[in-house]
């Protein structure tokens, strides 16, 4: 598993094969739709396996650099590459009308089978993509095309309604409005007339014309239904065979996914997760970077060409250990070894925070200092949020795995958005972010009596509008994460809604 080297694909260029570049590399699909590409292949007799990328980015202009960067590598070692604009994006044919759907997919399938029976390949495709281009990784392994042995999967989700861009514990985020923006930005974009001549100006009005505000289609599916299970692959776990390696930083938005791909996946399987945003392991800053795409190669190599690389041989999960700074290799997730641990919250008052430690509190006595309405403290703090805090710990304490709050409250609204936050403390009182998590209260379902959460996480699919002033049970999924807190640290939790 990786270590804390840097990539050098970014400078070498002296690789053991010449590398041929192919642009554009056009492949026709059987409805008639010109799909565009960029090929970079080894210059060899012998036969070689593809890694496929399939992205809406414009590989002429949007990702130009960083294709440049990072694919000629792969290639110069023997396994080809090809960058697909998507059906509607670039200078491919077609329109993108939004995220993901199945015709994506079918696309993708097709042009799986076209690379595998070129007459310079083994027969064997790998899949990548960082984002978008992991999304449908992950969807086109679901569909088993037959060629498809292997895939990795950067900063990606299993969970379309749980982990994207546009709802987050049932909550609408501001990226949605942002995305659906920048997506009617690129969809509007002209295909290259270098590149697909006298055609550009009707594909580029066709564009025009279809273009649309893709929030319009978001905003009308506010819960978890069929519009978003389609292309959720933790849907069924099962419909994945092929081998998965799957990438995350814990910075990013999307390392829920990772720890979920590990425990429902069932095939072969390798998780990085590093200490990184949304971006890829050897490009990240600050860093550590990691030898990525020599990772990368020893995957490809082992299962596209059934080069024993040593990828496989030891433990499939490697973890940054924040606080730490140290990779640490494990073999589960959750670990076997975790304490699972229970930290109970001890009212404060106006002037002092709350404690937050292991004792847990006399409920006949305490039970209604816990509750709260989120616009009395407010006035009554002057701020929008619950402190509580660990006294100053006396050994060092690690917090790696999942991680959920349980919370009694009431709201003086009909609906409110529980935000949680974790923090590092130092003996200054500085705090350093961990890890947060978040709640749409009306998306939680609730058993009969009220008293206890329902089990196990609710899945978005109804809405149970609150009753003012009453308590209702609350269980807030906060993000994984691995992280090492060292003697006189505290632990700061934050409680707010919105």
């Amino acid at each position: 598993m990786p270590g804390p080297s840097r990539s050098a694909a970014a400078v070498r260029r002296d690789f053991p094969y010449a590398v041929e570049t192919v642009d554009p590399y056009w492949i026709t699909l059987t409805d008639g739709t010109r799909i565009a590409c960029t090929l970079w292949r080894p210059v060899t007799e012998q036969k070689v396996p593809v890694v496929l990328e399939a992205i809406p980015y414009r590989r002429r202009d949007g990702t130009v650099y960083r294709d440049l960067e990072l694919h000629p590598y792969i290639a110069g070692h023997g396994v080809a590459y090809c960058r697909m604009d998507l059906r509607g994006s670039g200078d491919s044919d077609g329109l993108l009308r939004d995220e993901y759907l199945p015709q994506e997919q079918d696309d993708i399938c097709e042009v799986i089978a076209h690379l595998a029976a070129q007459d310079w390949c083994n027969g064997a495709v790998g899949q990548t993509g960082i984002s978008w281009g992991g999304f449908n990784a992950l969807q086109v392994a679901a569909r088993r095309p037959p060629a498809l042995k292997a895939i990795i999967t950067l900063c990606s989700t299993d969970d379309r309604y749980a982990d994207d861009v546009h709802y987050m514990g049932g909550a609408l985020l501001t990226e949605n409005e942002m995305w659906s923006n920048f997506m009617l930005a690129q969809a509007s974009m002209p295909p290259d007339p270098q590149i697909v001549g006298e055609r550009w100006r009707e594909m580029w009005l066709a564009r025009l014309d279809a273009a649309t505000s893709l929030s319009e289609i978001w905003l009308a599916h506010q819960r978890r239904d069929a519009y978003w299970k389609q292309g959720s692959v933790c849907e069924d776990f099962s419909r994945i065979e092929c081998a998965v390696m799957a990438v995350c930083g814990w910075e990013d938005s999307y390392s829920n996914s990772v720890p979920r791909l590990l425990e429902g996946l069932k095939g072969p399987k390798l998780a990085i997760m590093g200490p990184w945003t949304h971006t890829y392991p050897c490009r990240t800053d600050p860093g550590p970077h990691i030898g990525w795409l020599q990772e990368a190669l020893r995957w490809w190599r082992y299962w596209l060409e059934g080069v024993d690389t040593g990828i496989m041989d030891g433990p499939p999960i490697s973890i940054f250990v924040l606080g730490d700074d140290r990779w640490r290799d494990e073999e589960e997730w959750p670990l076997a070894r975790t304490d699972w641990r229970k930290l109970y919250l001890h009212p404060g008052s106006a002037k002092l925070d709350g404690l937050l430690d292991d004792r847990c509190p006399d409920r006949d006595e305490g039970t209604r200092r816990y509750w709260f309405s989120p616009v009395s403290i407010s006035g009554l703090l002057g701020l929008p949020k619950l402190v509580y805090r660990t006294p100053p710990l006396r050994r060092r304490v690690e917090i790696t795995g999942p991680i959920a709050l349980i919370l009694y409250a009431s709201s003086s609204a009909p609906d409110t958005t529980w935000i949680v936050k974790i923090f590092k403390e130092d003996e200054r009182g500085r705090c350093s972010p961990v890890t947060r998590g978040w709640l749409k209260a009306s998306h939680m379902e609730l058993d009969p009596d009220r008293s206890e959460p329902y089990q196990p996480w609710h899945p978005h699919t109804v809405e149970h509008k609150l009753t003012p002033g009453e308590v209702y049970g609350f269980q807030i999924e906060v993000w994984p994460t691995s992280i090492a807190f060292a003697p006189g640290q505290r632990m700061r939790l934050e409680i707010s809604s919105v």
